[in-house]
């Protein structure tokens, strides 16, 4: 709000309202929201190259696509998930129907009775091959699936400490070693040959298939 007391649509809070908000929270700053993210990652710096115009950014992206083979015309030992499979039209076809799937986040189920039915058959089939009482679809993917499945086990075990077993994907691993880094929870990679656990672990990860397929 300015001198003359006009309020700019852009600026809905003004510094009265913010103060209110963080009373109303306890904090005395919005600063103090942050408080939980190390200081050495909230503003990191940023090692970029000068900017480019959309003709010179098209061109760099071509130069960049232009190094990739296609696959079908060479023997593929990549690896790492990365396998030669077939995958029928019909699946696409399906998947895309809109019974099924919808730009609309399932936080309504009249809404998204498609999704909903979906995500509840697959983590049924997961739960019937893995034998386990719970499974859960509501996952980015399989990364943040098992960084949240670590979290999981240190708050319900208590203790501090989590095993992987060496046949997890590297890249897995750096997403658990990123939600782990800030929270004093150790990372033990372990063999799949006579296994021993320190003390204090409080879960063996374990990924199937592995990186290794």
């Amino acid at each position: 709000m300015d001198s003359h007391g006009f309020v700019s649509p852009y600026s809905p809070n003004t510094d009265s309202d913010r103060r209110d908000m963080l009373h109303a929270i306890g904090v005395d700053s919005v600063e103090d929201l942050f408080l939980d993210i190390p200081e050495a990652y909230r503003n990191p710096p940023l090692d970029l190259p000068p900017p480019k115009s959309e003709m010179e950014l098209l061109r760099y992206a071509e130069e960049l696509a232009s190094a990739n083979f296609i696959p079908g015309e060479y023997a593929c030992f990549l690896g790492a998930g990365a396998y030669r499979h077939y995958v029928p039209a019909i699946v696409r076809q399906l998947t895309g129907r809109s019974e099924f799937v919808t730009s609309y986040t399932p936080y309504q189920p009249e809404v998204s009775q498609g999704t909903l039915q979906t995500e509840f058959e697959f983590q049924t089939l997961c739960a019937q091959l893995t034998g386990m009482d719970v499974a859960n679809a509501g996952m980015y993917d399989g990364a943040t699936s098992l960084a949240e499945a670590a979290l999981m086990a240190v708050r319900i075990q208590g203790g501090r400490r989590v095993a992987v077993l060496d046949g997890v994907s590297p890249t897995y691993l750096k997403v658990l070693e990123t939600y782990t880094r800030s929270q004093g929870i150790d990372i033990d990679i372990v063999s799949g040959d006579g296994i021993t656990l320190a003390e204090g672990t409080a879960c063996l990860l374990a990924q199937q298939p592995d990186f290794y397929g």
